[in-house]
């Protein structure tokens, strides 16, 4: 997405680190087949929002869009990580996916307002594995990290998340690294990639190391430049 006041959106970093967001499904499908990754821009695959986006912007409140967006996912997936901005809304979010026909998802909220697994507070899960449903919370110290302050990870433009984020992906950063390793290890143990959000943890820091993170970057962003298929 866009950012939107006062925030910066993934679409804008990504956009500043060279990768091409505006791609059609097709040229999508491919890039994920070739590349791995795809980066599906909510505008090109749902346009009819469009019409809402000023008002929302003017608004300056969370609307039901907020939690119509996120349950939107073009991809079909059977697997995802998904953050709600209030914690009432885990076990709701969680039931919908199950509705939806997805097999594995973690629904998140950090308790200091993050939505996504935080550094800096508890963080409230609720997960679907094997068409059941488990509430429960994790914090930093249960793997090990010590907890932080979203100060530490404060961003800002989209250059300087850009920014941040190569730092991360070049081991630097330790606050950054440990939220990111926290929420890579969710994606990898949701994905069936890992046992274990540990296991998750340790994956994800092998990829930062070895500078695999880094490389697969430069691939998805050269691969999206690349690819031209009609819609």
């Amino acid at each position: 997405k866009r950012s939107v006041p006062s925030r910066c959106g993934s679409a804008d970093i990504l956009q500043d680190l060279g990768v091409r967001i505006d791609m059609n499904p097709k040229e999508a499908q491919e890039c994920l087949k070739e590349a791995k990754l795809a980066f599906l821009f909510a505008p090109t695959y749902h346009p009819a929002m469009k019409y809402v986006m000023n008002t929302r912007r003017e608004l300056r409140v969370r609307t039901i869009f907020n939690i119509l967006g996120p349950l939107a996912n073009p991809g079909k997936v059977k697997n995802q990580v998904l953050g709600v901005f209030d914690e009432s809304l885990t076990e709701v979010f969680a039931e919908v996916l199950k509705e939806l026909g997805l097999k594995r998802a973690m629904v998140i909220h950090g308790m200091d307002g993050l939505d996504e697994i935080s550094i800096s507070a508890e963080t409230k899960v609720s997960e679907l594995k094997d068409g059941k449903i488990k509430t429960y919370r994790i914090k930093p110290e249960d793997f090990g990290m010590v907890r932080g302050r979203l100060e530490d990870i404060k961003g800002g433009s989209a250059k300087e998340n850009a920014q941040m984020l190569l730092e991360v992906l070049s081991g630097r950063g330790e606050k950054l690294r440990d939220i990111v390793l926290l929420n890579s290890a969710a994606a990898i143990y949701v994905g069936g990639a890992a046992r274990t959000m540990e296991e998750g943890i340790k994956k994800a820091a092998e990829a930062m190391d070895s500078g695999a993170g880094f490389n697969k970057l430069k691939e998805f962003a050269g691969y999206s430049n690349s690819i031209e298929i009609g819609a």
